[in-house]
């Protein structure tokens, strides 16, 4: 069963507690603190995989879970990360969170991190000072990263079959390729996409067979993005016009309009061919293919039978030339657009914070750097939470909070942490 789109739930690993644990053997009264970090949270991991060819797995799995890391112990014994989950996906498969695209897979064996898992917390070891001998210290892991992913199955292929139902692009498949997709005299005989390989002058042609437009479809009638979707990614479109159409020209141009108001498909290189040609008149042939240079004098337009075999190498090399000119002009684009991006240094950004009062008078405070030392924070630990507090007095968040009119009282909230501005007493 061909799946193209689907949404699941991810929970990447939770990271594992620090220990708070103090080394003690006959003869070392003070040893001195040993208590072991936690270990990482598994992350979630999609790869590519060209033997993959459909998302119909993650609709019956809907919720994906990776392995949380262990909690460290004493002796500084660390805790064992959890292990990734690595999931494999076809190619072409684009992962968005809230509507971003977050990953997309485009080559085989290609690996994205879509959930990362959380740190784990540190034990009390690692705080360890001339002035802090013995700290009671030990860190909560971070949670792992958790959200609803929408997946969406983009067709990787050269070229792109377009045109409406019943115009013959199946069957154009099914001669030029090893692919045998369903063909039947009768519309929307294609209801998912097919694949196939040509091969003209010992290059390899990767066609996809996509469902039959129809007018609407970019506003989604008819199979409407459901198709559009496949042909997003392709280097050439190939546009096949029934000849017996009562007028190719009209055919034509319905195609183009869906085409224009979708991405940037207009202005994607086309290759228009007249299909069923077998024993029709020149005249008629020569009829139809003024109407379509009526609507768009610069098409190219060649005139076929895939039943009769006729005029098929000539068109394969054609799409050869423009596929090839496609993709240097690509590559080349690409090249020009890398340049070198001017920025604010990571540190910069991560120090950034801002402070704000709910309307119940919670003072809420978010940023990267000070949510992450929150997160991390043992609320249950009073040496733990006033860590917390000393960390925010040196960023400035504690001064900015009293000029807001926080009291040593105030409830603070801190990535859905809560605690007092001051240590209770």
């Amino acid at each position: 069963m061909f799946v193209d789109t689907a949404k699941v739930s991810l929970k990447a690993g939770d990271g594992g507690n620090g220990a708070v644990s103090f080394r003690r053997e006959i003869y070392i009264p003070k040893g001195g603190p040993d208590g072991g970090d936690g270990g990482k949270g598994g992350d979630i991991i999609f790869r590519a995989d060209k033997d993959t060819n459909t998302l119909i797995d993650f609709r019956f799995t809907p919720i994906l879970t990776a392995e949380n890391g262990k909690n460290g112990a004493g002796q500084r014994a660390a805790g064992r990360s959890g292990k990734n989950l690595v999931l494999e996906v076809p190619i072409g498969t684009v992962v968005k969170k809230n509507g971003q695209i977050i990953a997309d897979l485009t080559s085989d064996g290609q690996e994205a991190i879509i959930a990362r898992g959380g740190d784990g917390g540190f034990g009390n070891a690692h705080f360890k000072s001339s002035t802090r001998q013995a700290p009671l210290i030990a860190e909560v892991g971070e949670p792992g990263e958790e959200f609803e992913a929408e997946l969406e199955l983009k067709t990787m292929a050269d070229i792109g079959l377009v045109g409406l139902p019943n115009a013959g692009k199946s069957t154009f498949l099914s001669v030029v390729s090893n692919a045998k997709p369903e063909i039947a005299d009768y519309p929307f005989t294609t209801i998912t996409p097919n694949l196939g390989v040509a091969t003209i002058d010992g290059q390899d042609l990767l066609i996809a067979d996509i469902p039959g437009l129809i007018e609407g479809a970019a506003e989604g009638k008819g199979l409407g993005h459901d198709f559009l979707r496949h042909v997003d990614r392709t280097a050439v479109l190939l546009h096949l016009v029934d000849v017996y159409n009562n007028d190719a020209g009209e055919a034509y141009a319905t195609i183009r309009q869906e085409l224009d108001k979708y991405s940037d498909l207009g202005s994607r290189p086309e290759i228009v061919a007249l299909t069923k040609c077998e024993g029709v008149d020149d005249d008629i042939i020569k009829m139809q293919m003024a109407s379509i240079l009526a609507r768009n004098p610069n098409a190219r337009i060649y005139f076929i039978s895939s039943s009769a075999h006729q005029g098929i190498k000539e068109l394969l090399r054609e799409l050869k030339n423009a596929t090839k000119q496609e993709k240097i002009q690509i590559t080349t684009e690409e090249k020009q657009e890398d340049l070198p991006v001017i920025s604010l240094g990571d540190n910069v950004l991560k120090d950034a914070w801002q402070a704000s009062q709910r309307e119940d008078g919670v003072f809420v405070v978010t940023g990267e750097k000070i949510e992450k030392f929150a997160r991390r924070t043992d609320l249950d630990n009073y040496a733990s939470v006033n860590r917390l507090r000393d960390i925010m007095k040196k960023l400035g968040i504690r001064g900015e909070l009293t000029t807001m009119g926080a009291g040593p009282d105030s409830i603070i909230s801190i990535a859905g942490k809560e605690f007092t501005l001051v240590e209770d007493y």
